[in-house]
């Protein structure tokens, strides 16, 4: 079933720029637009969505009013309405038009027809395999070198984001599309090491609405081991019987930037009220990334930096227990 889903080179020819992954990338997404109607209308929309930008001490955070994203920022995620549902990654319930591209191996880079961005891929596993990172870390580092040229690749926890936990997957997004990627100079200056090396850095970063963790290498075997380390204490700080709560962020450009983003709550409370207090906002990664998207245009309207705020301190490690993880993980 997934052969019947992959895409030639020979079916790109007439859209590709280059050869390389990111640039088939670029060609599948135009193939798509050309020959998938929900394709060519979700992305052609694209430009009539709504965004502003609220600045706060050094950083801005951006809102975006994207009413195709409702079903994803309201998907039901527990474990019944998981199992009624066929799963919509799997490659014999994926769209007769959708097609996709091989990546690493044993996955499969599709074009996403609810768009966030200009160009927005999910990439799901071959398998049926749970939504799950501790053990598919180095295939995120490795696909996202494989698309650094023009991707970033983001990952949304079971618990935190995915509309599909029961389906490993990545999501890519244009490099430098997510705030995050653009405030190295804040970045920096709100920075503290907790460890280095010769080959990676891992440091903390405070006072920017959501605590974070940064790791930055060239090499893969060690990224891997300090963030299996810092996965180990973050699940032991948080007492997750199963994946702690987290995003990650992933860029490469010779070198991998690992943004993590360890979590308390998948939804702050406003996401659950009636009437004029509510806001269906459900942060994932890219909410965490400085991009917070409201499919519901009276949220986009009314939301305030006083929402920002509280929505950022209901789901985010607060500084003790960042304290804490950090204190774990370089004892």
């Amino acid at each position: 079933m997934v052969n019947s889903k992959i895409i030639s080179d020979l079916d790109l020819e007439k859209y590709l720029s280059g050869n390389s992954k990111a640039n088939k990338a670029n060609a599948l997404l135009k193939m798509q637009i050309d020959s998938w109607d929900l394709a060519k209308t979700n992305y052609r929309d694209l430009a009539s969505i709504k965004k502003k930008a609220f600045s706060f001490d050094g950083f801005d955070i951006q809102i975006q009013f994207n009413p195709g994203r409702i079903v994803s920022s309201s998907a039901k995620v527990d474990a019944k309405s998981i199992g009624e549902r066929p799963c919509f990654l799997c490659p014999k319930n994926l769209p007769n038009e959708q097609k996709g591209l091989v990546c690493k191996n044993d996955y499969l880079l599709l074009v996403n027809p609810f768009p966030i961005f200009e160009e927005h891929f999910t990439i799901p596993h071959f398998n049926h395999n749970p939504q799950e990172i501790y053990s598919n870390f180095a295939d995120m580092l490795f696909i996202a070198k494989e698309l650094g040229e023009k991707y970033t690749l983001f990952y949304n926890g079971p618990q935190c984001g995915a509309s599909a936990p029961d389906h490993m997957h990545f999501q890519a997004s244009p490099k430098n599309a997510m705030p995050i990627e653009n405030q190295d100079e804040y970045l920096n200056k709100s920075s503290e090491k907790i460890f280095q090396n010769d080959a990676v850095t891992v440091s903390v970063i405070t006072h920017y609405l959501r605590n974070l963790f940064l790791i930055e290498s060239n090499s893969i075997e060690q990224l891997t081991t300090e963030f299996q380390k810092l996965y180990a204490s973050i699940k032991e700080i948080t007492n997750s019987d199963f994946e702690p709560l987290m995003n990650i962020i992933v860029s490469f450009d010779e070198s991998w930037r690992v943004y993590i983003f360890p979590r308390k709550a998948h939804r702050p409370k406003e996401f659950f009220l009636e009437g004029d207090d509510k806001i269906l906002l459900s942060p994932a990664a890219v909410d965490f990334g400085g991009l917070l998207i409201t499919p519901r245009e009276e949220d986009f309207n009314k939301i305030t930096k006083k929402d920002i705020i509280s929505i950022f301190q209901q789901t985010t490690c607060d500084d003790a227990t960042i304290e804490k993880i950090i204190k774990h993980y370089c004892k």
